[in-house]
């Protein structure tokens, strides 16, 4: 192999590196940091870039889009001093990749690691049972506090998320009873709510029904009073009408007369009748002459009349 053909093979070798060392394509939704000689120089964003060969360099790639970063399980204590175990996720974006470059080391593990030591810090001043009511509370105030952390990072911190919270096998179990215990009283309370209204509406029905009893009796007495009231007055009106036709027939020519007869015909039918009775009865004798009983009789109406 002659010296020509290893020169030329040299010069290929050192455009291809050349060419490796001087284009760069950025992703979308990417970022480059390029250093020259050591120093920060630049920062690339999405697209076709060239650089200086063997002077500048891609020294941090950053992604632009929301990262989802899962933070391993931490024991935390209570307020009423009762251990749980909890996990979560937090959601941050890059928003400066020249300050997540030189800011800190690695901003996903100190985001890990001040979101474990802020969540410790939360529950303890929390009890128990509103650990479970207070998530979002407790979401609020870690993504507060990491968000103002990640600022010199140049990094967003968008929210995070109670995955999961554990609980000792004991206080679940004591939980559990509580519950039970909980819902029993419920039931309870519901059925005795329930007997209290069942006989109220007993009673409330019995009331009504004795009201309207007692209003229908005050109709019927009410009404049956009219009825003979009205009786007795429409009696009294025939009677009056009758003894006034009465009167009127006596007052006519004969009138006299048929009286007397009349009551002649009443005194036999009826004397007739006591005749027909075992009773012994002790009657005066003028009654036994219908003669001087009939002009008795109508010198009363006479009298009467005058």
């Amino acid at each position: 192999m002659s010296i020509a053909t290893i020169l030329a093979g040299l010069a290929v070798v050192f455009v291809v590196v050349a060419v490796i060392k001087t284009a760069r394509i950025v992703p979308q939704r990417s970022a480059f940091v390029v250093e020259r000689l050591g120093k920060y120089a630049k920062t690339l964003d999405a697209g076709f870039h060239l650089l200086i060969p063997f002077v500048d360099k891609v020294a941090y790639r950053h992604t632009l889009k929301e990262e989802a970063i899962d933070v391993p399980q931490q024991s935390c204590v209570t307020k009423d001093n009762i251990q749980v175990v909890v996990n979560g996720v937090i959601y941050l974006q890059v928003i400066d990749p020249k300050q997540a470059s030189y800011g800190i080391n690695d901003y996903r593990y100190a985001a890990m690691q001040l979101a474990q030591t802020t969540l410790r810090s939360v529950v303890g001043k929390i009890d128990l049972d509103k650990t479970f009511e207070e998530r979002e509370s407790i979401n609020n105030q870690v993504v507060i506090t990491l968000d103002d952390a990640a600022k010199p990072w140049g990094v967003k911190v968008l929210r995070y998320e109670i995955a999961d919270i554990e609980l000792p096998a004991t206080i679940l179990d004591a939980l559990e009873k509580q519950m039970r215990a909980e819902r029993e009283r419920r039931a309870v309370v519901a059925q005795s709510e329930g007997e209290r209204q069942s006989k109220i509406n007993v009673s409330e029905g019995l009331k009504q029904e004795m009201i309207n009893v007692s209003e229908a009796e005050k109709m019927r007495q009410i009404n049956e009073a009219e009825g003979k009231a009205r009786e007795i007055e429409l009696i009294a009106e025939a009677t009056a009408r009758g003894l006034e036709r009465v009167a009127a027939a006596i007052s006519t020519a004969g009138g006299k007369d048929a009286v007397a007869l009349r009551v002649a015909e009443q005194y036999v039918h009826e004397f007739g009748n006591l005749a027909k009775t075992n009773n012994t009865m002790i009657l005066p004798a003028e009654l036994s002459n219908i003669g001087s009983a009939v002009a008795a009789i109508t010198k009363t109406l006479e009298t009467a009349r005058s």
